[in-house]
């Protein structure tokens, strides 16, 4: 009889001695948050059959929710104010028998809510798709157990083994050029078969992609670019995810992603979130639409998806203290739920920022997401800034079009007075090209000038600058458009092995060494001069291929203007009195020469030349 227990009593200890917990999502979590709220995603066999507890002081479980699958538990936990900093243990109990145990971390944190300072108008952004920007690590070029596990630089889909090391060995250059952020495209696993180094058929949101780095790495790069002035951009994906995620073949609920089964793609007609005409069919398929056939798409309608990535954020924010989030493809998601988790990010870092991805050359569509915009169907959510593409197309079409009715510069002109649609015009992103476009080079049919033309203006009108890696030494994808492989190419020195380097200048041509030379003493000459971040705008309408534009405040007047012609003209400047009153000398920034205004301005060929008046 007693060899019988002792059986008994080894099968139930070798029972709960081999019971794993598969998953606990958040990793970890902070006391001090102002949202006392935390539910928890665990994952392990059969946990649904279980009763979970905890003793720990400030720590209580409002309610325990089973999902679809036996296999999850969501638990919701309240945090007490004055709940320390700490472990502790979750017991999970069926018949009266401990089955499972998992020690959790409450970490303290690193600075009040307030302080979590996002990125502004102050800020010019360099954009990095890390694959293709440094390798600063050849051992994890090749890690065992990854879908895709060759490094072919001679292939633009394949993976070329840039990594989070190759981008903390380039925070100098990226500081001495006169960046103040950085935004790489996401860096989580995307443990796919091909196709995926772009990073945006996320496998798992807690884990770096090792093929990046570690989390480790993660980490460093954000504290050691914060040491040089330099904030950390998150890129996130809200809509969709990668096909290869470990929740794939066990869903926790039925709806948890939108056509699971199908794999119906969106429509991609955004214009459904306002179309007053619009039908529920495209509507349906518009928001619950894959928007790729391996990338499945997340329903942030269920409410614990929504507030699984609601917790996602903020464990990056607080992980990697983070200067700001970009948000891909947004407007494909639910507009409740993009409401919700934007609210509850910046309830909670009243400073951040975040920038959405609505791809719209129509102003009216974008201007709809910014935070204070007064929608006529009440829609209000709390997105800081949204990516300003009716502007870039208007300025490559400004530069590109001979200069007749209605087209040339007056374009740009005109795209500028549509702000008055923006809740907050100051605050919108700008750029010339991203990862998803052909390079503003290539846009502008490889015209050096007109190149830098669109570099003076984009580094002086109103709104937060980004800058596309490469785009200092005019990288290209001429011949090729909009292949995104070739979009984002390596970067020349990016490799030890490369014969061109753009960090010593080695193979430069004279063009790319002065394209270089021109962007660091712009925006060395940006980030010092408040008046372009914070100042007022004031422009004069095109006339003779010629744009004219002021930023000014109260101690400093900023006159920019755009030549488009081919030779030099002389600007009379009678026309600007209203804001030139009583200054009588203009001083080029870029070479400090100064001209008498009453004279007229002598404006180089092909040109945005930027002058201080006084």
């Amino acid at each position: 009889m007693k060899k019988i227990y002792f059986l008994i009593y080894l099968c139930c200890f070798h029972f709960v001695a081999n019971a794993q917990i598969q998953h606990v999502e958040p990793l970890n979590w902070w006391v001090g948050l102002k949202n006392p709220n935390l539910q928890l995603l665990i994952h392990g066999e059969n946990i649904s059959e279980t009763q979970p507890s905890i003793n720990y002081a400030g720590v209580s479980i409002k309610k325990v929710n089973k999902a679809d699958s036996k296999n999850y538990l969501f638990l919701d936990l309240v945090i007490a104010k004055t709940t320390k900093a700490g472990s502790f243990t979750i017991n999970f109990k069926k018949a009266g028998k401990t089955v499972y145990t998992y020690n959790y971390s409450l970490l303290p944190k690193q600075q009040a809510s307030a302080q979590m300072r996002g990125f502004n108008s102050s800020d010019v952004i360099y954009l990095i798709t890390p694959d293709r920007f440094v390798n600063g690590d050849y051992s994890n070029d090749v890690v065992a157990g990854m879908k895709e596990a060759k490094i072919n630089r001679g292939f633009d889909g394949g993976r070329h083994g840039g990594d989070i090391r190759g981008m903390i060995n380039s925070l100098d250059y990226i500081a001495n050029m006169g960046f103040t952020a950085i935004w790489p495209t996401p860096v989580l696993e995307n443990n796919m078969s091909g196709y995926s180094y772009h990073g945006y058929a996320i496998t798992n949101h807690y884990k770096v992609d090792p093929r990046y780095g570690t989390l480790d790495d993660y980490k460093e790069l954000s504290t050691k670019a914060r040491q040089k002035g330099i904030k950390l951009i998150f890129d996130e994906v809200l809509n969709h995810t990668g096909y290869g995620y470990w929740w794939t073949d066990d869903l926790p609920f039925k709806n948890w992603l939108n056509y699971p089964d199908t794999k119906t793609s969106t429509n991609h007609r955004r214009t459904v979130n306002q179309d007053l005409y619009a039908s529920d069919y495209d509507k349906e398929f518009m928001k619950k639409g894959w928007f790729d056939r391996m990338m499945p798409d997340m329903n942030g309608e269920n409410p614990y998806m929504a507030n699984y990535l609601i917790q996602n954020t903020i464990w990056w924010i607080e992980t990697l203290q983070l200067g700001g989030v970009r948000q891909d493809t947004y407007g494909y998601s639910d507009k409740t739920f993009l409401k919700n988790w934007s609210c509850a990010i910046m309830n909670e870092y009243p400073n951040f920022s975040i920038v959405g991805e609505e791809w719209s050359v129509n102003p009216l569509i974008t201007s709809y997401w910014q935070r204070g915009k007064k929608n006529a169907d009440g829609y209000n959510g709390c997105l800081t800034s949204i990516m300003d593409f009716p502007l870039q197309e208007a300025l490559v079409n400004a530069l590109k079009e001979k200069e007749t009715w209605g087209k040339g510069l007056v374009v740009l002109y005109e795209a500028l007075a549509n702000d008055f649609v923006y809740a907050d015009p100051s605050n919108i992103l700008i750029m010339g090209d991203n990862h998803d476009m052909d390079r503003i080079f290539t846009q502008l049919n490889e015209d050096v000038d007109l190149t830098k033309m669109a570099l003076g203006y984009l580094l002086t009108t109103r709104g937060i600058p980004q800058i596309y890696y490469g785009t200092e030494v005019l990288m290209q994808n001429t011949g090729h458009h909009k292949v995104d492989g070739l979009i984002r190419s390596d970067l020349p020195g990016g490799w030890k092995e490369d014969s061109v380097n753009v960090f010593t200048e080695k193979g430069l041509t004279e063009a790319q060494k002065s394209t270089k030379a021109y962007l660091k003493e712009l925006l060395n000459w940006r980030k010092n001069n408040s008046v372009i971040a914070h100042g007022k705008t004031l422009h004069f309408a095109p006339f003779d291929g010629i744009y004219v534009y002021f930023r000014y405040d109260n101690k400093k007047t900023v006159m920019v203007v755009m030549n488009k012609n081919e030779k030099e003209i002389k600007l009379e400047t009678k026309r600007f009195d209203e804001i030139l009153q009583n200054k009588t000398s203009a001083k080029n920034i870029l070479n400090n020469e100064i001209q008498t205004l009453k004279n007229g301005l002598t404006i180089s060929p092909k040109s945005t030349m930027i002058f201080e008046v006084f």
